[in-house]
């Protein structure tokens, strides 16, 4: 079953309509777990007659659901089988920002697309903005894929481009629902978890969850096709965790010295007591996190920005400016930069010789999955970027003893300037660990820090 919701237009008269929408949001798609008939105890067990593991035995096999009860058994949607699907709807066009709810779907899509049927964007609003493009030029409906931490990004284009009472394109948006209630996530995603039914209500785009299940999911597309052929608007597919079997990319050989958590541990032995560092999303933030637990070090030194993608150098900026006595460095990585790359001419013009900006370039949105950013394409040159902006240098680094030499330069040339460093994608440990000190724990002792001189 799904639900959909459809609202166009914001006025008082509909806000009663937008909590209803996220009541039946909650209502419908908060699914009750089954339960499970247990087959009866055996004799020996229940009499204490067979050793202590025969006991363990029995009571995983009574856990375990009865296969003739195929209700019980949990189903995912294979990537090939969706695509197919969307296929038969007639989507072969995608674009989008790679998402670890989609990933095994979005490494799918890389593997088996042709370059010119699908392009990883810069960020969301811009594949927003390229979809339309696409109908325009052949009439036929693309698929733009995203988390749900991107719907931000996507309002401008959906409410002044592509909504029913604008240009009316019609697009399938599919959406990784971080911080779906009801389940464990980071304090950024269930923020933005709890609201995306609502956001998506308050912008005019009805959708469902996609189910689990291919049959399920077939039937959600036929409904999505109607409401395209129909609104001529956009439509959303909301993607809850594990709905997707796993299909990974074929992995990309190492060519440099370090993985990104070894050039974090070079740089963390670099810097002073007094030095001011903001970190970028994702697996950066995590691990500079770890590195100060592995050697002792407090955490007051370091912004986690844990969400927020792209926008870490905006922050660094703003300190920067505000403490033009202290150095303060953004580390960050080439997926993130380029989202807002912008901002890079910003910085040129407004920063002072303080501003030390570090790039941790791998080529691939890591965190989500490794699908490529156009750093691997072989066109795109941050070199050429950063000093084509403003920024006074650019350092290349690859080795450890050049990212030493390179972090020298970097603290002796004014800034803004920029310090590259290239690393393999990849190799992030499976145990590790999260930030267990709260954003806002994070910020209270990050401004403690900033007040001492």
């Amino acid at each position: 079953s799904f639900v959909s919701v459809c609202v166009f237009g914001i006025s008082p008269a509909t806000a009663a309509m937008f909590r209803a929408s996220r009541l039946a949001v909650r209502t419908v798609t908060t699914l009750a777990r089954p339960a499970v008939v247990a087959a009866p105890r055996t004799a020996a067990v229940a009499a204490n007659a067979q050793p202590k593991r025969d006991k363990t035995a029995a009571i995983a096999r009574e856990s375990e659901p009865d296969p003739s009860m195929t209700e019980l058994i949990r189903n995912f949607v294979e990537p090939a089988s969706f695509f197919q699907a969307l296929r038969n709807v007639g989507i072969d066009f995608f674009c989008g920002v790679p998402d670890s709810l989609l990933k095994d779907f979005c490494a799918y899509v890389t593997a088996n697309c042709p370059p010119d049927k699908h392009i990883i964007t810069a960020n969301e609003g811009a594949a927003i903005s390229l979809a339309a493009g696409h109908y325009l030029a052949t009439k036929k409906v693309p698929l733009v894929y995203l988390q749900n931490s991107g719907l931000g990004n996507i309002v401008n284009p959906i409410m002044s481009l592509a909504h029913p009472e604008v240009y009316r394109i019609p697009m399938l948006i599919m959406i990784g629902w971080r911080g779906e209630p009801g389940k464990k996530d980071e304090p950024q995603h269930m923020v933005q978890g709890e609201t995306t039914p609502a956001m998506l209500a308050s912008i005019g785009v009805p959708f469902q969850v996609l189910p689990d299940y291919i049959e399920g999911a077939e039937k959600a597309l036929q409904t999505a096709k109607k409401h395209l052929q129909t609104s001529q608007g956009p439509y959303a597919l909301l993607v809850k965790r594990q709905t997707f079997v796993k299909y990974k990319l074929v992995p990309t050989p190492n060519k440099f010295s370090l993985n990104r958590e070894g050039a974090i541990k070079e740089l963390v032995g670099l810097f002073h007591d007094k030095d001011i560092i903001v970190s970028t999303t994702g697996m950066t933030s995590r691990e500079l996190f770890e590195e100060r637990v592995r050697l002792g070090h407090g955490h007051e030194k370091d912004f986690l920005t844990v969400g927020s993608m792209g926008h870490a150098s905006s922050i660094a900026l703003g300190i920067a400016l505000s403490k033009p006595n202290r150095r303060v460095f953004c580390v960050d990585g080439d997926g993130a930069a380029i989202m807002h790359l912008g901002v890079l001419s910003t910085i040129a013009a407004s920063a002072g010789p303080n501003f030390k900006h570090i790039l941790i370039n791998n080529e691939a949105h890591d965190s989500v999955g490794g699908q490529p950013t156009v750093c691997s394409s072989g066109t795109f040159n941050f070199k050429r970027v950063v000093e084509g902006c403003g920024y006074r240098k650019h350092i290349l680094a690859v080795t450890p003893e050049e990212i030493a030499a390179g972090f020298k330069e970097l603290c002796d040339t004014p800034g803004p300037v920029m310090l590259e460093i290239m690393v393999n994608q990849g190799g992030h440990r499976k145990n590790l660990g999260r930030p267990t000190r709260s954003p806002l724990e994070n910020k209270e002792d990050f401004m403690e820090f900033l007040d001492r001189v």
